[in-house]
């Protein structure tokens, strides 16, 4: 009686093992090569590695050289404007495409998936089709000249003071469809008892989205912040496709910045010293965020 009272026990604890065991060799990776590597990383930038890892410590001495460059004062300055611009814009038109998939349109279960598609894309893809698309020989300049319209100019690509704007134009057309997906996933979520009765009240269309719908948006808004914002620090395969960093360092960003020092320059240190602040931006902006949802959570 006894052994046939242990064999469900054991069989059962087996069961409850086998989610573990399994899931082990992908975290064990994860935390290899994710975290271990985080960890690498963090020491190099304190050594003097150049074109291969060194051990010999200099503290903060590659810090101190990062900020006395004036590339990556560049890259710092064109990542706020970057930053500011494409948050701004993909958090604008998203909002805009949501309100007006929430119409109850026709046409929507069409119109839902084609602004969604280009968050289906590559970066690189993406940044190769506005690289043609922009390109004065070829692209948009060139096609309206064959049209007839010879004073048409749009050269931004080529242009030092306008280059950073043409990856901006193609950042946002990549994520708006996904940041609309949010906006219109909390528009949803809204109860529409509430809106009758603002409605009842006399409250118009414009009153109702001011002060009932956008304060209720509240989570979407901080979401597409986090995402967006995280993006746009680790911004790399993009401005790599449509400009290469250039004309000159004109669109010179901080994750371009790291990977031209460690593997062209051979400053793997100085390189790694940048990746840490960059690492370090992202928790600043990550960590606030998941404390503030696990004390909401809790509460």
């Amino acid at each position: 009686m006894n052994a046939a009272r242990h064999r469900p026990d054991r069989l059962t604890r087996l069961q409850s093992l086998v989610p573990g065991l399994m899931l082990a060799p992908s975290a064990a990776l994860v935390l290899l090569f994710v975290y271990g590597f985080i960890l690498f990383t963090i020491y190099l930038s304190f050594t003097d590695s150049r074109i291969l890892p060194s051990y010999d410590w200099i503290g903060l001495e590659n810090y101190s050289k990062l900020f006395r460059l004036s590339h990556w004062t560049t890259a710092v300055v064109n990542l706020g404007v970057f930053a500011a611009l494409y948050m701004a814009f993909s958090t604008a038109i998203g909002l805009m495409l949501a309100i007006f998939l929430d119409q109850k349109i026709r046409g929507e279960g069409v119109l839902r998936p084609i602004y969604l598609y280009p968050m289906a894309l590559s970066f690189i893809v993406t940044g190769t089709a506005w690289k043609w698309f922009l390109d004065p020989g070829i692209g948009l300049e060139h096609t309206m000249h064959l049209w007839g319209w010879e004073s048409f100019r749009f050269g931004w690509i080529k242009d030092r003071d306008f280059a950073i704007y043409t990856v901006v134009i193609a950042a946002v057309w990549q994520t708006s469809g996904f940041v609309m997906a949010m906006f219109l996933a909390g528009l949803r979520g809204i109860d529409g008892e509430i809106l009758k009765a603002a409605q009842m009240d006399g409250a118009n269309s414009w009153n109702l989205y001011r002060r009932i719908i956008l304060p209720q948006l509240r989570p979407a808004f901080l979401s597409a912040f986090v995402i967006l914002a995280h993006l746009a620090v680790k911004s790399y395969d993009l401005v790599i496709a449509l400009t290469g960093g250039g004309p000159g360092r004109a669109t010179e960003l901080p994750a371009t910045f790291m990977y031209s020092y460690t593997f062209s320059r051979n400053q793997m240190g100085i390189g790694a010293a940048s990746a840490v602040i960059m690492l370090m931006t992202i928790a600043a902006i990550m960590v606030p965020y998941l404390y503030a949802e696990l004390r909401e959570k809790k509460a």
